[in-house]
């Protein structure tokens, strides 16, 4: 017996009071087991929630995973905690044989988002080499350019909020929740723990870097992959393709660098809208999507915590209170919350010049006077007046530029108290809920900012939502216009082997249209990754 390796057991839906210790869970697992706590050894916590619902008596539920001395001893159990034997699972790949490997060419991944950062680590972990090349600077240079748009308003084009080291979540809360069930996603989160990230990401059932963490994050990870030979070029778009007999064989870089390739990974955002258009033209097989326009909300965040915690809103256990709500006004469209920063920013999130883009952005201690979040209506194809597969992009285009225009044609964006916005009244001074949007807001009227479905729909839905957020309809509220690149407005074609209708080409993550956010972008990564190691594998063996 004593040789005989400990079972591991998954319990879940176990409450602790707010003022419990952790200390506790051993005890409440023996009782929940039936078993005496010498036979209880690891406990690791899988997943730690709050539960607000009472506000009188808030509660966290944990999910653990425990090893036992023997599992057959177990008799019975409380069945409310659904508690099973668990498999433990992990990700793994296997390195290809280096002087094989010399004889393939290096795979080429465009873009160093989620999607092609993770991409490249494991085609990197397998010996393949990879190359990536990113349009925007690294994430020092990056961090330069942004602020001299928000302070200057010089927006450089290249190397913004969306392109760039560590892409769009760069500059974001660094949001990390999903809810895509795949395993491989405790790999992507153990990844990123092991380049700097807080180890509860890893349970957490919100978990988040911060902005600020998340840069020092994307960094480690890049040096990483450089250390098992991969190489990283910023500064470098993609502005062709070359194709012969329906496969990519060269990319053309906008120094007129020619690199051969067999694979080329697409990982390019959902704003790289000039490579789409080149794509398009190469006959790439795109078709548009469904997705969702609105606009930034912005409360105090002590209301926010209130509303959600009562009387335990300053208590330092819970930090800053989230929330995600959605109505279907009737006769409206359906309305959402969506990228919820609590303690955070929003800041200009414009690529293009002459367009004005909003986004929402934490640090990591969401200590931030204000809680923002974007307010969001569907828009479908059938909306784009066109049916040409990059008519989104024309769509977001001509909202961007609306909002530049009616903010004063200098990147400022336009903004409306609630009040006024549900009174139909132009605004005309701030009150006590101050604008965080850098550069800055210009009051004015948003009604004719985004199309009339979508102002009608918010404004039906800011009301109902009040009924479940006390003070969501706090007439000094600030609404932020306007929020267009909440994700890809097409998707590109790629068939069971990952590969679009041009073979060699594979598109990956948030902007080809299979992913929304950066877990799920790094999943795509892996996925397309493990397709080209698998073809690598197949032709090593007929070496």
């Amino acid at each position: 017996m004593k040789n005989k390796k400990a079972d591991l057991i998954r319990i879940e839906e176990i409450s602790l009071k707010i003022n419990e210790n952790e200390n506790l869970l051993k005890i409440k697992i023996a009782s929940i087991l039936n078993l005496p706590e010498e036979d209880i050894f690891n406990i690791k916590i899988i997943k730690k929630a709050i539960d607000s619902r009472k506000k009188s008596e808030i509660i966290f539920v944990y999910s653990v995973d425990v090893e036992v001395r023997d599992a057959s001893l177990i008799k019975e159990f409380n069945t409310r905690h659904r508690v099973r034997i668990q498999i433990p699972y992990k990700y793994e790949i296997k390195k290809l044989p280096s002087d094989l490997v010399k004889e393939l060419k290096r795979p080429l991944i465009v873009g160093a988002g989620p999607s092609g950062l993770f991409a490249a680590l494991i085609l990197a972990k397998a010996g393949l080499k990879p190359i990536i090349i990113e349009r925007g600077e690294d994430v020092d240079s990056r961090i330069k350019s942004v602020a001299d748009f928000f302070s200057l308003r010089k927006l450089n084009t290249e190397s913004n909020i969306q392109f760039g080291e560590g892409g769009a979540g760069t500059f974001s809360d660094g949001k990390l929740y999903t809810l895509i069930n795949d395993p491989r996603s405790n790999f992507i989160f153990s990844e990123l723990i092991r380049a700097g990230a807080p180890k509860e990401i890893a349970y957490s059932a919100t978990p988040h870097i911060g902005t600020d963490k998340l840069r020092g994050v994307i960094k480690n990870i890049r040096e990483r992959i450089i250390s098992l030979g991969g190489e990283f070029r910023f500064n470098t778009c993609l502005k062709d393709i070359e194709i012969k007999k329906g496969k990519v064989i060269s990319a053309i870089l906008k120094n007129k660098e020619r690199i051969l390739v067999d694979n080329l990974i697409l990982a390019i955002g959902h704003s790289a809208r000039d490579t789409y258009e080149m794509l398009y033209k190469k006959e790439l097989s795109i078709t548009p999507k469904a997705f969702a326009i609105g606009l930034r909300i912005e409360h105090k965040a002590e209301m926010i915590n209130k509303a959600q915690y009562g009387d335990y809103y300053n208590n330092k256990k819970l930090g800053s209170a989230r929330y995600k709500l959605v109505e279907h006004p009737e006769g409206e469209r359906s309305t959402y919350t969506f990228c919820m920063c609590p303690g955070g920013y929003v800041m200009g999130a414009s690529s293009e010049e002459g367009g004005v883009v909003t986004n929402g952005m934490s640090h990591y201690l969401q200590d931030g006077k204000n809680s923002n979040s974007a307010l969001l209506v569907p828009v479908l194809p059938s909306d784009f007046n066109s049916q040409n597969p990059l008519a989104g992009l024309e769509f977001q285009r001509l909202w961007e530029k609306n909002a530049y225009n009616l903010g004063g044609s200098d990147y400022s964006a336009p903004a409306q108290l609630v009040g006024d916005f549900l009174a139909g009244c132009e605004s005309r001074e701030i009150g006590k809920v101050k604008a965080t949007y850098r550069p800055a807001v210009k009051l004015t009227s948003l009604e004719n900012c985004l199309p009339s479905y979508v102002i009608s729909a918010i404004k039906k839905a800011i009301p109902l939502m009040a009924k479940k957020i006390r003070g969501f309809d706090n007439p000094e509220a600030i609404l932020t216009g306007v929020e267009t690149r909440t994700s890809s407005p097409l998707k590109i074609f790629r068939d069971e082997l990952c590969e679009s209708n041009i073979k060699g080409l594979y598109p990956a993550g948030e902007g080809a249209g299979y992913a929304g956010g950066i877990v799920s972008s790094a999943i795509d990564g892996l996925t397309v990754a493990e397709a080209i190691i698998k073809k690598a594998e197949a032709i090593i063996k007929k070496i």
